[in-house]
């Protein structure tokens, strides 16, 4: 009876993996697992691809369908709203996410024919549920083709967040926020920089090579770039590519890391010979660029509370020929060392200003979610504060746009800490980077990098 059994589940398990075969199949899966789990895109589609058997065509094509429905998830569901009998919201979310992937194929690709994208999206829905929904697929999604050009949205004139929020894909409280903030215009812009497709950006390791060499070594693979707007040890390349198979990438030469991160490590202004403490370091990749200014002369205890992410830095820093880091594994907030030269806090934080690479990240977040973790952001400053020598230093930096993570951190620390000043960055960055208090904030629009954050402060007794 037990062989029975296993052989039952095993039976299913190719029933499903059959099911979800394909790279539609799977992007339905992917899409499925983001919706109900707290699970990152990018791991998700890590392991899918890992785990199936695809050509690079069809990686390419997988990643551009689950990147793309997520991205432009707020104007397909407006669409799909309006077409579906029904609350679109409350359908099967395999019908809901199977919906999407043709959608997505029709609005926004043309490697698959209209007729053949509707086919297709009807009989996986069939396959899984039956002849009803693969009828209602069917008559959506037709309907829609018959109307594809007279589409109606909502009026701009009449309701702008609404307008916004459905036409450039983002929530309604955000858009609301950031046009109060930003205004119309600027918000168009920063919605339109959020959707496009993301770049890839390396930063050099200055201890095997150096921006002159790597542009060098770019161009001998004819691999096309920009460098850095604002930090000369940046590339941005022209096009995605699987650089982590560069033998180059292997040999430490260079770190995938978009430029906005390089603005933490470069405020920091560490010195050879110092002593560091990052309390958010995992997975390492400011804790390596403090250790190239360094020179990898000094100490860098690098905190992290998880052991795997903690293993992923040391790999990178073995992969990059640091050896200056130590490791601490456990709640920063309970590091019983002080006496430190300078101190990085990488602070969690809502994430909004990388929309364009995490395009989840929107639809996962909320107000509450933005303000939840004002308090610990507060106590990792404090925390770095008190391990901080007479005029030592600390930085503190996000990846995110909005002002309760950022300048109310800022002003709150200010009021409490008076033995600290803040120290402006006009003189060591692009004025155009610098907010009217002298920290640094970026935006998509304005700076052609992620949206980050990053103040510094001095212990003045």
């Amino acid at each position: 009876m037990a062989h029975d059994d296993e052989r039952t589940t095993e039976i299913e398990a190719h029933r499903v993996h059959d099911i979800y075969s394909g790279v539609r199949g799977i992007a339905v899966k992917i899409l499925n697992r983001v919706e109900r789990t707290d699970s990152y895109l990018d791991k998700l589609l890590d392991y899918n691809i890992k785990n199936n058997d695809l050509s690079s065509a069809d990686k390419a094509f997988l990643y551009e369908l689950v990147h793309g429905v997520v991205r432009w998830m707020g104007r397909l569901d407006w669409i799909l709203s309006g077409f579906y009998k029904g609350q679109f919201s409350k359908a099967l979310p395999i019908l809901k996410n199977a919906l999407r992937v043709a959608l997505y194929q029709i609005m926004f690709l043309d490697r698959v024919p209209e007729y053949a994208v509707v086919n297709e999206a009807v009989e996986f829905v069939k396959k899984l549920h039956g002849e009803k929904p693969g009828n209602i697929t069917n008559a959506v999604l037709r309907n829609i083709l018959r109307s594809k050009n007279a589409l109606r949205y909502p009026s701009p004139s009449e309701n702008l967040v609404g307008f916004f929020a459905a036409y450039y894909s983002h929530p309604s409280w955000l858009v609301k926020r950031w046009i109060a903030r930003y205004g119309k215009e600027e918000t168009e812009a920063l919605l339109r920089a959020n959707n496009e497709k993301p770049k890839m950006t390396l930063r050099v390791n200055t201890l095997k090579s150096t921006p002159d060499e790597m542009a060098n070594l770019l161009n001998s693979v004819d691999l096309e770039h920009d460098r850095g707007a604002f930090l000369d040890e940046f590339f941005t390349l022209h096009n995605l590519t699987n650089i982590r198979n560069w033998e180059y990438f292997e040999k430490g030469h260079f770190t995938v890391q978009d430029e906005s991160a390089g603005f933490a490590a470069r405020a920091l202004d560490p010195k050879p010979g110092m002593r560091v403490v990052d309390l958010c370091a995992a997975p390492g990749g400011k804790t390596s660029h403090i250790a190239e200014l360094m020179r990898n002369e000094g100490k860098i205890v690098a905190i992290d509370r998880f052991e795997v992410r903690m293993n992923l830095l040391l790999e990178n820093m073995g992969r990059l020929g640091v050896t200056c880091v130590a490791s601490w594994i456990g709640d920063a907030l309970e590091y019983p060392e002080a006496e430190f030269d300078r101190a990085l806090v990488d602070a969690p934080c809502s994430g909004l200003g990388t929309l364009s690479k995490k395009p989840e990240i929107k639809w996962k977040k909320d107000l509450l979610e933005v303000r939840r973790l004002n308090d610990l952001q507060l106590a990792l400053l404090n925390k770095a504060a008190s391990m901080i020598k007479p005029d030592g230093a600390v930085v503190y930096s996000t990846c995110t746009t909005e002002p309760e993570e950022n300048e109310n951190i800022v002003r709150r620390f200010l009021a409490e800490r008076p033995e600290f000043r803040l120290v402006p960055l006009s003189e060591t960055f692009d004025a155009a980077t610098i907010t009217p208090s002298g920290c640094v904030q970026t935006l998509p629009n304005r700076h052609g990098v992620d949206g980050a954050f990053v103040a510094k402060f001095e212990k003045i007794r």
